[in-house]
């Protein structure tokens, strides 16, 4: 997670978004983690994993979606990534020069 709230804090004055869901876990848990952890995004919470699982399919954190300004679903990523490294940066600085529709 370091390498998300990084890019979260260094982005999102840009027009990057930050959704954590936690699924299937105790709300309590999650919100002491959050606080501990120190985490500055949005955290939403799944408690029965339904939502989190059967409508979007993902069953085994961390997932990560990219979803640019029009909405579309342009990546999809299992498992942790270094999306503080250049090469993250650079994916991130490409989807958010991508230009938004009216």
């Amino acid at each position: 997670m370091p390498p998300v709230q990084k890019v979260y804090r260094d982005y999102r004055g840009k027009g990057l978004e930050v959704l954590l869901i936690d699924f299937r876990e105790d709300p309590d848990r999650v919100r002491q983690t959050v606080k501990e952890r120190g985490y500055i995004a949005p955290v939403l919470l799944d408690e029965s994993g339904d939502v989190t699982g059967k409508a979007y399919g993902v069953w085994g954190p961390p997932t990560v979606y990219i979803v640019d300004r029009q909405g579309r679903l342009v990546g999809r990523a299992a498992g942790p990534r270094q999306w503080d490294s250049q090469k993250g940066r650079q994916f991130i600085e490409a989807v958010l020069a991508t230009p938004s529709t009216p």
